[in-house]
């Protein structure tokens, strides 16, 4: 679902930021006004944790692949506008540091997946845990939210990377960016995560709701303590994210030159101008002098650490500016 660079035009791209700024400026100021200081360490947490999650790649039939994205589970905890901003500063650090995703595309990722994702999964989770439910029900609610979550995010994918075809044609009438059009863009988006990413993400969603349930984690006089086993998690996790180095299929939409040439026997002149422009520091989370799959773990595991410590450092960092 990370839009990299070169699949969307620059025009696209400019409409995204544009339409972006004003919901990081909102989202920072709600979160400011609204989140309590003691719960910054949960939006650090959180944070890191959609950032770790994204690393674990999945295989799915048909030889692509994707990943859980965590937005919802950042949301039903500290709500919408906390969820904007922990994703997003994922996306971020995921261009930036690691090349996954466009840096041009970061306004259309954060779209996809921060905007989207949080509002549409903070609000299923609302109308279906309404009341005063029970644990099973807000369980339930919470896996309802983050498939239809993540589903409406990729529908959204779907439809940017086809309306390319539409908007940005060479003189020849070939493409300039994502070469497929709507009919093949949005089924092609929409048919994995309805039958597999989408399940994936509302187990993974309710697993981590259940335990904050349990614990209390985001409120109550149990949260402090409750969070400290999400943090042991967190560590776990980034040093199991070498299983995500298993899922070999590249997932649609992000091909890179050379697959793509294979594929349909052109790189769009528009896409070669753009694509692999900026590749970060650690590459697709590896690094040249990593050789074999041991070296290739320990650099993802690496990555995967760097990036928790880069993104819980700017929410702290960040968090320095509430008490001014």
């Amino acid at each position: 679902m990370h839009i990299p660079d070169g699949y969307l035009s620059p025009k696209t791209c400019a409409v995204f930021f544009a339409g972006m700024l004003p919901v990081w400026y909102f989202a920072s100021k709600r979160v400011e006004s609204e989140l309590k200081l003691k719960n910054l360490p949960l939006l650090a947490l959180g944070a890191a944790f959609t950032f770790v999650i994204m690393m674990f790649n999945i295989p799915i039939p048909g030889g692509s692949s994707g990943h859980m994205v965590g937005s919802v589970v950042v949301s039903i905890a500290l709500g919408p506008w906390a969820g904007v901003i922990a994703l997003s500063l994922a996306l971020v650090l995921q261009a930036f540091l690691f090349g996954d995703g466009g840096v041009l595309a970061i306004g259309a990722n954060s779209f996809n997946m921060a905007f989207i994702m949080s509002f549409a999964g903070y609000y299923s989770f609302k109308m279906i845990s309404f009341g005063t439910p029970g644990r099973a029900r807000k369980i339930a609610a919470a896996a309802v939210a983050g498939y239809v979550a993540v589903n409406l995010a990729a529908l959204a994918v779907g439809i940017e990377l086809g309306i390319q075809t539409v908007i940005s044609a060479g003189a020849d009438g070939r493409p300039l960016y994502a070469p497929y059009p709507l009919s093949i863009s949005i089924p092609a988006m929409m048919v994995p995560h309805a039958l597999f990413l989408g399940p994936v993400e509302a187990l993974g969603t309710a697993l981590v709701v259940s335990y904050m349930e349990k614990a209390a984690v985001g409120g109550a006089a149990k949260a402090k303590t409750g969070a400290r086993p999400l943090w042991t998690t967190l560590v776990i996790l980034a040093a199991l994210t070498p299983l995500g180095l298993l899922a070999v299929g590249t997932p649609w939409g992000e091909w890179g030159r050379d697959e793509l040439l294979g594929m349909i026997g052109y790189v769009p002149s528009g896409m070669a101008s753009y694509e692999g422009a900026w590749k970060g520091a650690l590459p697709g989370y590896g690094h040249p002098s990593a050789e074999g799959r041991i070296g290739s773990a320990i650099i993802y595991i690496v990555s995967a650490v760097v990036g928790s410590l880069v993104a819980v450092c700017a929410i702290y960092l960040w968090g320095r500016r509430w008490r001014k």
